[in-house]
């Protein structure tokens, strides 16, 4: 075994396999605090820039996870089917699906993380909630998931702490868009959990991680293989992140959009994604059924008020005020609006998810360093989307902010990302591809 980190580093750098040891000494180290950020932080770009074989990705992940405690879940009636998204611009759909599939009997385990990089975070978005808890013990965990049918909580010191330390570390070191490192951090939260199966949400296009759609498959079979060997049912879908998903980007205004998209007013590349994920995990969950027949249920749910209703328990469950539900005015806002209007006439041909995201950022609402506190106001409302057709000066985004020294960022930002042009577009298709154990599938629906 190489005798230290320098050797570590040095012999990943050059291309060469790591053994289970050495990849203990750099996790185990970088736990305990016997391993600075410098030295993790050039073996991560290491691993970046070199990969990692599929014997060091098991040992890599198996490691992360015995780094900490695991929440069993066993004394929980029902199945659980546990939901992940690799993140992008826009992404609320955590908010949707868990208490869609919740209210159709199948419970919902979540743990989740803050944003990275472009994207926004789940915990961000929950944390706009006055009161919402997002750190839960065991204990905690399981009587939110038992009285309500989902929870969605951050990970605890306990919980994966390798993966804790090393997602903010990834973040600040331009590491995040790795297939290993994401394959390892997802799944090594996912199996921390009890839950009877996993159900994957991997983005492709500019607001992913993984911009590529091969690549965002490799990752996703990467994943899937992982959850497998372990006996955990796992699939996953490739959906579209070439452009921010729905209308809303920030945290209080994404939450607002779940909300109303719970009370059947979801926009429809929301809602094209949340029944594709939605019937998967109710497969996940032994719930074979016809694609159409899981969307009757999931409207079914949303129309009785019971998908709502479901959410409105668990925010209360975690601390949270659920009269958000119903009076949008409890969520922060941002004091400043100003609208971003169509320099000329034409046809929305592209909205870019990364500057979006971007711009997003300099209104404050996300971060671009790990320290950075995010204002829940800030972000935009997307009036136009790909494919509409628009007039010279209409209004095509809202930004939010209390940010004024940042706003000609945000609004060149905006102006790089959105192409308008004289030729009609057609709508992006948002969901591309199923990947379960047998295979990759184009999405047929």
């Amino acid at each position: 075994m190489a005798s230290g980190m320098y050797e570590i580093i040095s012999k990943k750098r050059d291309g060469l396999e790591l053994n289970r040891e050495e990849i203990a000494f750099v996790i185990s180290g970088y736990v305990r605090g016997d391993i600075p950020d410098y030295q993790v932080a050039a073996w991560l770009m290491a691993v970046y820039l070199r990969g990692l074989n599929d014997r060091e990705l098991a040992d890599l992940t198996e490691l992360m996870l015995a780094s900490g405690d695991a929440i069993a879940l066993d004394g929980v009636p029902g199945k659980k089917i546990d939901k992940h998204s690799t993140g992008g611009v826009g992404d609320k759909i955590s908010f949707i699906v868990a208490p869609l599939v919740a209210a159709c009997g199948v419970r919902v385990p979540m743990l989740s993380g803050r944003g990275l990089g472009h994207t926004g975070g789940t915990l961000d978005k929950l944390e706009a909630i006055p009161g919402m808890n997002v750190f839960l013990g065991p204990a905690k965990f399981r009587e939110v998931l038992a009285q309500t049918g989902m929870v969605i909580c951050g990970q605890t010191e306990n919980i994966v702490p390798a993966d804790k330390k090393l997602y903010a570390l990834r973040d600040a070191t331009a590491t995040v868009s790795s297939i290993p490192l994401i394959a390892s951090s997802i799944m090594s939260k996912k199996l921390a959990l009890g839950s009877d199966g996993i159900v994957l949400d991997v983005k492709t296009g500019s607001g992913a991680f993984m911009r590529e759609e091969a690549d965002s498959i490799r990752l996703c079979r990467t994943m899937v293989a992982i959850g497998e060997k372990t006996g955990r049912p796992c699939l996953g879908i490739i959906s579209n992140m070439d452009q921010p998903l729905g209308r809303a980007v920030g945290n209080s205004l994404e939450m607002i959009e779940s909300l109303e998209a719970l009370k059947g007013r979801g926009p429809a590349d929301v809602m094209e994604v949340t029944f594709a994920l939605g019937w998967c995990m109710l497969q996940a969950a032994g719930q074979e059924m016809a694609y159409a027949k899981a969307v009757e249920k999931f409207s079914a749910a949303i129309a009785s008020g019971r998908a709502l209703e479901v959410f409105r328990r668990f925010i209360a469950a975690q601390g949270g005020d659920p009269c958000v539900c119903d009076d949008y005015s409890l969520l922060p806002a941002s004091r400043h609006q100003e609208d971003f209007l169509a320099p000329a006439a034409g046809h929305v041909q592209r909205i870019d998810s990364f500057e979006a995201g971007m711009a997003a950022i300099d209104t404050g609402a996300g971060r671009r360093r790990k320290e950075d506190a995010v204002a829940h106001g800030a972000g935009f409302i997307f009036h136009a989307n790909v494919g509409d057709a628009v007039a010279k000066g209409q209004k095509i985004v809202t930004i939010n902010s209390d940010r004024p020294e940042l706003l000609p960022s945000v609004r060149e930002r905006l102006a790089a990302a959105i192409r308008i042009g004289p030729q009609p577009a057609a709508r992006p298709k948002m969901v591309l591809h199923r990947v379960d154990k047998d295979g990759v599938n184009p999405w047929p629906y």
